[in-house]
């Protein structure tokens, strides 16, 4: 089985996080897989901002849900970068994308865009949320979805359980509370495990260790030392 790199928010270590510069060097870099984070403005476009605000990552302030298009586009993302339509990213990079969704209102609108553009082989939905990847795969039917969690009960069998139900295809947690159970109960059941964030040399040795299918990464160094560490 390939062992997948995702290269985080694109190489959110070393580029201003989901940025078009960011996603365009972690396909330089050779990630497999680029994540990023979708958001819908005000008036109803999809956009790359992981933050419900956009203080932390831009040069301006207030909830995505109330700023329009134009007005996102018009704020600095880092190093000069504009906030990226989702659509700009697809037509900018050609690598597979996993789009990670919290907020339900984008749902609808992501769905219309994967049967428009036909993009369900190569995109897959990520989310913490079980109702978003149920509610995304009912409507796009054929998606690929991954499930993530992020507390320490949601591991083993619940963890599998939830993502059978979603029907989901993989499950991503992080590498620090993930356990050899964990993974071989998520691998009986047919689910890929992916451990996040893996950002050193160990954490990757322990990602090859428990047998995981891939990692996210925020540095494209790690793409590189991982082909040496199987």
């Amino acid at each position: 089985m390939t062992f997948l790199t995702i290269g985080h928010r694109g190489v959110m270590g070393v580029e201003p996080e989901n940025t078009l510069r960011s996603y365009l060097r972690a396909e330089r870099s050779g990630m497999d897989v680029i994540a990023l984070d979708l958001r819908l403005s005000k008036d109803g476009a999809l956009v790359a901002l992981h933050d419900p605000e956009v203080d932390r990552t831009t040069d301006g302030s207030g909830a995505v849900v109330d700023l329009t298009l134009a007005e996102l586009r018009g704020l600095d993302a880092g190093q000069g970068e504009r906030v990226p339509v989702f659509e700009e990213v697809l037509d900018a990079v050609r690598a597979p994308l996993q789009v990670s969704v919290r907020d339900h209102g984008a749902v609808g609108a992501l769905a219309e865009l994967l049967l428009r553009r036909d993009l369900t082989a190569r995109v897959e939905v990520a989310s913490f949320d079980d109702e978003v990847l149920g509610e995304v795969a009912r409507l796009a039917p054929g998606v690929r979805t991954s499930l993530y969690a992020d507390r320490p009960e949601a591991a083993r069998r619940p963890l599998v359980d939830r993502a059978l139900a979603v029907r989901a295809g993989s499950v991503a947690l992080d590498i620090r509370r993930l356990t050899l159970e964990t993974v071989e109960d998520a691998h009986e059941a047919g689910l890929r495990v992916i451990g996040r964030e893996v950002n050193t040399l160990d954490l990757l040795r322990l990602a090859r260790a428990l047998g995981l299918n891939g990692v996210v990464t925020d540095f494209p160094e790690i793409r590189s030392t991982g082909r040496f560490t199987a």
